[in-house]
């Protein structure tokens, strides 16, 4: 005769073995590609946009957000935004329907562009008037700075390009080119001092406007944006830094499954996943 008992716990390990994965929790961090610049009295590159989960604030004075819930067995599109270059804004980046909006390209006096719009506003370029700044995206970046006049001094002073957590400098009418805005301060990947979305320094005749903290550039020359941070590019027919995506889990979690050859590091019981180009995560 067979059990009652041993065909009932057959039945339990079953099911329990038929049990749907878990799906878990994900903390993230997404930034775009910077602005470039003009070739003509150039105000700074905006900031590639600011999003995240982490504790703390987000870009553009925001509140961080909620993290994300993702499936076991699941695969995760990563796109990392290029850096604009000359005139161009930097290019979105993305990940499971979060996107952060590539920086806004700072204008020059003789190419007709005004100062781009974007996760952080370009710096409007230096003239014989006032050029405003691009607007940065709410929760992702600030405004660009406006230009100043050159107030009989030849300088042609541009605006700092905005940055995820400031504003770009307005330029000094006959002076210095305004700075880039702060970028903002993430330690997703542990730590302290990891700063993301720096605008870029305005350019004048005589003294460059600095870069925001996160990997804005200084204006003058031909400086580039520090790549994946999305800092703003610095200077004349500049390049913004490129974007970059974090992902921090509980190791517990993670699948070990990727595409694209991300930085993997642990902290504590987490596992960190550092995108500095296009992939995937499966979860």
């Amino acid at each position: 005769m067979i059990s009652v008992i041993a065909i009932s716990n057959s039945i339990g390990s079953l099911n329990a073995g038929s049990a749907a994965p878990t799906p878990y929790t994900v903390n993230f961090l997404v930034v775009a590609g910077g602005g470039g610049t003009s070739n003509d009295s150039p105000g700074g590159g905006g900031a590639g946009g600011l999003r995240t989960s982490h504790a703390g604030d987000s870009g553009g004075g925001g509140s961080s957000e909620s993290s994300m819930t993702l499936d076991p067995g699941t695969a995760y599109t990563v796109t990392i935004g290029a850096g604009g270059g000359s005139n161009a804004f930097g290019v979105d980046s993305t990940f499971n329907g979060v996107t952060s909006v590539g920086g806004g390209r700072g204008s020059g006096i003789g190419t007709g562009f005004s100062a781009g719009a974007g996760g952080s506003g370009g710096g409007g370029a230096g003239g014989s008037y006032s050029n405003p700044g691009g607007a940065g995206t709410a929760n992702q970046g600030f405004a660009g700075g406006t230009s100043g006049s050159n107030n009989g001094s030849a300088t042609y002073p541009g605006g700092g390009g905005g940055g995820a957590s400031a504003v770009g400098a307005s330029a000094t009418n006959g002076g210095p080119g305004g700075n880039g805005g702060s970028g903002l301060e993430v330690n997703i990947i542990g730590g302290s001092g990891n700063y993301y979305a720096g605008g870029g320094g305005g350019t004048s005749a005589i003294i460059q406007g600095t870069g925001g903290a996160g990997g804005g550039a200084a204006g003058g020359g031909s400086n580039n944006g520090t790549a994946n941070t999305g800092g703003g590019a610095g200077g004349t027919n500049a390049t913004g830094g490129s974007g970059v995506v974090i992902l921090r889990m509980a190791t517990s979690d993670y699948s070990g499954t990727t595409s694209g050859s991300p930085t993997v590091t642990e902290s504590g019981s987490d596992t960190i996943l550092k995108f500095t180009g296009s992939g995937s995560y499966t979860g």
